[in-house]
């Protein structure tokens, strides 16, 4: 047999050892078990509502009361004596002037009693308004908040999976190493017994 002959049998000796090791390290295992299974996110719940803060009770409506009771100077009690007489006949001089002084003061009653019954109302419906625009608010803010925690655990359980995916990376980048070690070993005894047989002739 000649000396090329023979090194070339080695060489597809070598290679069919080395396809054989590689075959081996691949089929230990299936292809589904070399990826880990990807990690389950975890679901928390909505963020806790904060405190409100103390509300302080709104001031009192101003009272109308005494208004309302003496707009009607006709009626207005007159004192005894000789004042009183005169008095009573100035009413009754003055009786047309005292009269508009009268209608006067009901309109201005009437329109004050209107006015205050137009703020409270608007107040009340600022109120609502602002009530309404509040939870709008605060609910696409819990939606905000909800996102957030949702995304935040998808890139724990990303993150995990893909130190998995680099730990397993790294031992089968190992595992290799130490089949072609183990390659390498074998082949050296190959050869060694090869260069014996050689040597004997």
């Amino acid at each position: 047999m000649s000396e090329d002959s023979e090194r070339e049998r080695i060489a597809a000796e070598l290679r069919r050892i080395r396809d054989g090791v590689r075959e081996r390290s691949l089929a230990e295992r299936p292809p589904e078990a070399l990826l880990p299974a990807p990690h389950a996110t975890r679901r928390s719940g909505p963020l806790p509502a904060p405190p409100l803060p103390d509300v302080a009770p709104p001031p009192a409506a101003p009272d109308s009361g005494s208004v309302n009771a003496a707009w009607n100077v006709a009626a207005a009690p007159l004192p005894g004596g000789l004042r009183g007489g005169i008095a009573r006949l100035l009413r009754r001089g003055l009786g047309s002037l005292v009269d508009a002084q009268v209608t006067f003061n009901s309109r201005q009653v009437q329109l004050d009693n209107e006015l205050l019954a137009y703020v409270e109302a608007r107040l009340a419906a600022t109120h609502r308004h602002y009530d309404a625009v509040l939870g709008l608010h605060g609910r696409h803010l819990e939606d905000i908040d909800e996102r957030h925690l949702i995304l935040q655990e998808e890139l724990v359980a990303h993150v995990h999976d893909l130190v998995r995916r680099i730990d397993l990376v790294l031992q089968e980048a190992e595992r290799g190493r130490l089949s072609l070690e183990f390659a390498l070993r074998d082949l050296r005894e190959r050869l060694g017994r090869l260069e014996e047989r050689l040597a004997r002739g």
